[in-house]
């Protein structure tokens, strides 16, 4: 069954308040056990805006549906262009301190894993180890009829083929890679098929009003089962692919601990909420357990 998109929400005035005080999450850290649930607002240093911090996109964007996008053609194109020219600028992206310091605590055996919502692989390329991508990855691209997996830049050289002179001045870009832009500039951008198939193709994500596949939850809550402590980076924690995760590890009894700047979701689950950027929270984080940052992903 799919679900209607949870675009929004509205913090409560009764939650708790936030701290500057990061020792609780290098306590945790300095233990091990830590399982990392990661969104949007990790990336943010990295150039890719959040959904719904300050400033963030859902202000001026609406997210593609995934009904939107099978039920139509039209769609589809808009979808397609404004995804092409932004992966320009998304595929160029690179890990920020954040991410860094994620695969730094991993390499120091303190991590159980990683699960991200987020799907700029931001986390693989830093050095984190079997990531777990909820919501899927923007490097590839499926067949919607045969399930042919193909690399995005084979379809960004092939659309770039079929859209010459496709170079319009987007208003943004989204954390889908989705840029902004007007109907107008979307013209009649030529959309291309599947090589093997001819069907349709998408990007390999979980769109909104899309589930995620089953087996893939049921990983991610064997994770949670084998943490000692659940360790959210800069997720809302509004839509509940991502929240029943802070819910389980609540409910087990294990620590959850949020470092996000805005209020989120699963406040009223954490034993703390650090209200700092991510970079400026996880490097102090380093620097108290002694655990040095690789910083050559950077360059």
């Amino acid at each position: 069954m799919r679900t209607r998109p949870t675009l929004s929400w509205t913090p409560p005035a009764d939650l708790p308040p936030g701290t500057t005080d990061v020792e609780p999450v290098a306590d945790a850290l300095s233990t091990g056990g830590v399982l990392v649930l990661s969104g949007a607002g990790i990336s943010t240093e990295s150039g890719i805006p959040d959904y719904r911090g300050e400033g963030g996109s859902l202000s001026r964007h609406t997210p593609m549906t995934y009904q939107d996008f099978t039920g139509s053609t039209r769609a589809r194109r808009r979808y397609w262009a404004r995804s092409h020219l932004g992966w320009r600028t998304f595929g160029r992206a690179r890990p920020n301190s954040g991410h860094r310091a994620v695969a730094a605590f991993g390499r120091r055996g303190l991590l159980t894993g990683v699960i991200t919502q987020n799907v700029d692989g931001l986390h693989r390329e830093a050095g984190s180890e079997g990531v777990v991508e909820l919501h899927g990855g923007l490097d590839r691209v499926v067949c919607l009829t045969c399930g042919d997996l193909s690399a995005r830049r084979e379809l960004a050289r092939r659309l770039e083929e079929a859209n010459p002179g496709f170079e319009p001045v987007a208003a943004g870009i989204n954390p889908d890679g989705d840029a902004d832009l007007t109907d107008e500039q979307v013209g009649d951008f030529h959309v291309v098929p599947c090589t093997v198939c001819g069907g349709i193709l998408k990007p390999d994500v979980v769109f909104f009003g899309e589930t995620v596949p089953p087996q893939r939850v049921e990983h991610c809550r064997a994770l949670v089962r084998a943490a000692e402590s659940l360790l959210v980076l800069g997720s809302s924690l509004t839509v509940m692919s991502g929240l029943r995760f802070v819910r389980q590890a609540a409910d087990a009894g294990k620590p959850v601990l949020i470092v996000n700047r805005d209020p989120t979701r699963g406040d009223r689950h954490a034993v703390t909420r650090v209200a700092l950027p991510l970079g400026t929270a996880l490097t102090t984080v380093a620097g108290r357990l002694g655990v040095p940052v690789d910083d050559r992903s950077a360059t």
